[in-house]
């Protein structure tokens, strides 16, 4: 009777060290194969079981295994869709803890973007939303009503920035985000500011990112803005030609080089040919950075009309008052051309 109890207690302990082994062995023994510190995993929106096992198996030692840890875990019965970390060395029990919970956001930045095309793309190499659903979604009449936008406006809720979202962000959320982040930019302070140049804020963005184009020295974007506030209060034509050199590039392609404006050229027509229509194009032309929003809010106070290129300092520019005074210093300028033979 003693040898039975002891050969059951043995047979019981071996059980249990056998069970405990394997349960080791699938839930806690190495089972990543990649060499680098870590990977990240993106598993789309409504992934099933076979698609989890497709994107993960090429980083797993024994896929095997790690189905059987996520059965005995549960974890193919609420698949969480995100962008996650695994590192190397972790064992099935860690990768599963991990994408069930960790769902690391992306930094998302965008600044200097031409079109809102051209952002949509840039956008949905970051996130899970195509560009398709991300145009929907900005262009929606309903959308677009309610906040008094259009196709050409809307690219003035863009602010940019460093923004932090989740790879699994679809397009409406996005769109929520971009306006939420657009409210808290314009606060009181920078409303009041607006109002007191006689803008809004879609209007200052658009003048921003003409601003901008026109020169890249910041500390001369509040003398720039104070020329074309000074144009607008006086119902004088903006004639930017950062705006028909977007005209050009959007009819041409936004690779195309351009150095000089032609005279023909500012006769394109167009909305956005501020040579030919009065006041502000019907959205902006670039996405404006900070500064350049700024330089529309702080513009310098002065009485200049007019600008034109400095060719002894490049990048600055020359300013005048009056119209004859603008023509004689606009000569240094065209003669530089000249003798450069730059024809566009």
């Amino acid at each position: 009777m003693k040898e039975l109890k002891f050969i059951i207690i043995i047979l019981i302990l071996s059980l249990g060290i056998g069970l405990g082994y394997y349960f080791y062995n699938i839930f806690f023994e190495k089972n990543t194969i990649f060499k680098e510190d870590y990977i990240y995993l993106k598993i789309p929106t409504d992934s099933s079981k076979d698609q989890i096992i497709d994107s993960l198996s090429i980083y797993l030692e024994d896929t095997s295994k790690f189905i059987k840890a996520a059965n005995y875990k549960d974890y193919f019965i609420n698949i969480k869709s995100g962008r996650f970390k695994i590192e190397k060395d972790y064992n099935n029990n860690e990768i599963i803890n991990s994408l069930r919970s960790i769902n690391i956001p992306v930094n998302l930045t965008f600044n200097n973007i031409q079109t809102t095309n051209h952002l949509f793309k840039k956008i949905s190499s970051n996130i899970e939303a195509d560009s398709l659903s991300l145009s929907k979604a900005f262009y929606d009449k309903k959308f677009l009503n309610d906040l008094n936008l259009n196709e050409d406006s809307v690219f003035s809720l863009f602010i940019p920035n460093t923004y932090q979202v989740y790879w699994n962000t679809n397009a409406i959320q996005f769109r929520e985000r971009i306006v939420k982040e657009f409210d808290n930019f314009w606060n009181d302070d920078r409303i009041k500011k607006s109002k007191k140049i006689n803008l809004n804020p879609i209007e200052v963005m658009t003048l921003a990112s003409i601003v901008q184009l026109e020169t890249p020295k910041v500390d001369e974007r509040p003398t720039i803005a104070g020329v074309y506030l000074n144009r607008l209060n006086k119902k004088m034509k903006l004639q930017a030609d950062p705006t028909v050199v977007y005209i050009i590039k959007k009819r041409d392609g936004f690779e195309t080089k351009i150095r000089r404006v032609l005279y023909k050229d500012l006769r394109i027509k167009s909305p956005y040919n501020t040579y030919i229509n009065r006041g502000l194009p019907p959205g902006p032309i670039i996405t404006p950075d900070i500064s350049a929003i700024e330089a529309v809010l702080n513009p310098l106070n002065h009485s200049l009309l007019f600008f034109v290129a400095d060719v002894s300092n490049p990048g600055y520019h020359l300013f005048s008052r009056t119209n004859a005074e603008h023509n004689k210093k606009k000569r240094q300028y065209t003669n530089w051309l000249k003798k450069r033979n730059i024809k566009r």
